[in-house]
This record gives C-alpha cells, sequence and structure tokens, in this order.
C-alpha cells in the first residue's frame, strides 16, 4: 500500500487532527512538512512531534514534494493560502469553511478554472456513526427520506449533513431561526476538565431550513461539543421509516415494522486480542459502516479526519470528487442565512449562488 504523503499549513488545534493521522497509522500516512511562520512554535513542533517545519508556503515547496497540501489556517487567512497553493498547481485539501462570507465564497470558487484539483475537509458525513445513518437513509429503507432534527453539530457541518440525508443539492429554502439563552453548568473545553464549579449562559440556536416538500431542523448549543451533561441528537425522517439515534425502525411491507440497532464492533474489548480499534458499525447482521483505518488507535473524529486524506489522495489520482467547494459554500452560505435570520428576527429567502451554476 503506498504511502500518502502530505504537507500542512497551519500549527493549530485543527492541524493537530491530521498529525494524528501520521502517528496513528506511519505505514499510510506520513507529513513531509509544515508551514508555521512563527519559529519559536515552529521549533516547538519539531521537538515534539518531530515534524520538519518551515516559514512560508514557498520554503516548504522548495523542500518537500507533497501529494497534495491541507490548509487549516485562520478563517481570513485560508481563501489567501489556498490561491496561493493553486497558483502554483499544487492540490489542496481547505479546512472548513472555505471563506468567512458570500463574497469570500463567490470569490474562492473562481479558483476552480485553474483546474487545480481543490476539496474541502468535510468530515462528519465520515464520522463513523453519520456514515452508517447515512447508508441506511440511502438503501431506501425509509423510503423518501423528507425530514432531519440535528442537533450535533454547529453551522455548515450540519447543514452538510440535512442536505446529504435529505438528497438536497442546491435548492433554495426559507429559513426562520431564534435564539434561546439559559444557564448551564460549566464543563470540559479545548484545554481540559473544569477546575471550578462554575455557570456560565448557554446559547442555543434553533432554526428551520424549508425546502418545500423538506425540512431541516437546527437544534445546537456549543456547549454540546464538550458538555457532559448535553447530548447529541438525531433525528431522519422518510415515508417508510425514521432513525433516531442508534435506533431504525422501518417497513419491511405495510403489514411488517421492523427495529433495528445500530451496534459498534470494536476490537480489544471483553480478552480480544486484535488491538483497540473501532471494526465498524453492524445493523441486521450485515457491516454498514467498516473502518478504512483499521489497526489505528483513533477516535471518530480522527478516523473522520483521516478518511478525508484518504478521499483526497484518491481525488488526486484520478478519483471522484468527494466534498468541493461548491458544496462547502453552499453549507456556508445556508449556516451564514441561519445567522442573519437570527441577528435580524426575519424570515430570509435563499437565492441560488454562482457555485450552483
Amino acid at each position: 500500500m503506498e504511502k500518502i504523503i502530505y504537507a500542512i499549513v497551519g500549527g493549530g488545534w485543527r492541524s493537530e487532527f491530521y498529525l494524528k493521522a501520521a502517528k496513528a497509522l506511519p505505514e499510510r500516512f506520513e507529513v513531509c512538512g509544515m508551514v508555521i511562520r512563527d519559529e519559536v512554535k515552529g521549533k516547538v513542533f519539531e521537538n515534539k512531534l518531530g515534524v520538519k517545519t518551515f516559514r512560508s508556503v514557498e520554503e516548504l515547496l522548495e523542500f518537500t514534494a507533497p501529494s497534495f497540501v491541507v490548509v487549516s489556517v485562520g478563517l481570513d487567512a485560508a481563501p489567501i493560502v489556498t490561491r496561493q497553493l493553486v497558483e502554483k498547481n499544487i492540490p489542496v485539501l481547505t479546512e472548513t469553511p472555505p471563506a468567512p462570507d458570500v463574497e469570500g465564497l463567490i470569490e474562492i470558487n473562481k479558483l476552480t478554472g485553474y483546474g487545480t484539483k481543490i476539496q474541502v475537509a468535510e468530515q462528519y458525513n465520515l464520522q463513523p456513526l453519520h456514515a452508517a445513518r447515512l447508508s441506511i437513509a440511502k438503501s431506501g429503507k425509509l423510503g423518501n427520506v423528507n425530514q432531519v432534527n440535528i442537533s450535533v453539530c454547529h453551522g455548515y457541518h450540519a447543514m452538510s449533513l440535512i442536505r446529504r440525508f435529505m438528497g438536497i443539492k442546491y435548492e433554495n429554502a426559507v429559513i426562520s431561526a431564534h435564539t434561546f439563552k439559559s444557564h448551564l453548568m460549566k464543563g470540559p473545553d479545548r484545554k481540559g476538565d473544569p477546575t471550578i464549579e462554575e455557570t456560565m449562559i448557554s446559547d442555543q440556536v434553533i432554526a428551520m431550513i424549508d425546502f418545500g416538500d423538506k425540512l431541516g431542523i437546527y437544534d445546537f448549543d456549543g456547549e454540546q461539543y464538550f458538555s457532559w451533561i448535553r447530548g447529541l441528537r438525531l433525528t431522519v425522517r422518510g415515508d417508510k421509516g425514521e432513525i433516531i439515534d442508534n435506533k431504525v425502525r422501518y417497513l419491511k411491507d405495510f403489514q411488517t415494522p421492523i427495529e433495528i440497532d445500530l451496534k459498534r464492533m470494536n476490537a480489544g474489548e471483553n480478552g480480544n486480542l486484535e488491538g483497540y480499534y473501532l471494526k465498524g458499525i453492524i445493523a441486521e447482521g450485515e457491516w454498514i459502516y467498516r473502518n478504512p483505518l483499521i489497526s489505528g488507535r483513533l477516535s471518530d473524529e480522527e478516523i473522520a479526519v483521516a478518511s478525508c486524506l484518504l478521499r483526497m489522495d484518491a481525488y488526486v489520482k484520478g478519483g471522484a470528487e468527494f466534498y468541493s467547494l461548491a458544496e462547502a459554500s453552499q453549507d456556508r452560505y445556508l449556516s451564514l442565512m441561519i445567522e442573519r435570520a437570527v441577528k435580524n428576527n426575519e424570515i430570509v429567502r435563499t437565492i441560488t449562488q454562482p457555485w450552483a451554476k
């Protein structure tokens, strides 16, 4: 199996997920270099992780030859770095979202005219449980999927799942939204577990994205990513069945209801000596999701990010797109329209954008 060799621009929190893939599976992934403009920070990365760092994209490309480059920098800088690489004909896997606003999205989509391969690292549909649910939704068991009620991730991530579950492309929608503020006991964050008892204000956004014959219901509070007491919830409904979290109900025929569970299969439990990793997810005695990174001790999020790397490698070698600038722009656009509906307390009607044409 040929090793996937890639570089990373950026040294922030998200960049570390792309490093974890190489650390967990060095026989499959290799980071040939990173661009970290701050020299002191770069040396810390080199000493801690053993990865060569550079101060500029030009220096990186002078001394390395990656198959593609992951752009994992701040929201305002990402389009600039992406353009810089595209103009050098270097394939780009850029983090989400690809641009901060509608004008930026329109502008960055013009880069597709260069002919350089560009994709966006939207990982949520590649997380094992979501991938399994999507497999069920696409199997026809639920019939025509016409409603998704999602409370598992924020903004554009949620929009990407809503669209995929319902088979929505670039159709327009009517959006209404509002916020609800409440007190919540503060839990962990990126820095770790809480050290003192503290109450915070939870800012929940609830939105309805009405596509006419299909409805997306978005309900999320950013604290859900880390909170111990605010769980993640998902309902997918079709005319012949539904998914509620890990439970699937559908009609085999109009007289025969079926109820099944999505069951995770892990190696390394109860005396199993295969190692500790996710093998996949089973339903009705069949694999509906198989981990493409078996033997790597990775979390679901890390599996999803590494799966983006696998797909980008295949795309660079002539395979199909997996999440284009146009798709990423549409999801960002929908999330921005939710923000507008909340801010202005108005009903927003989306309009077809240039990337959809």
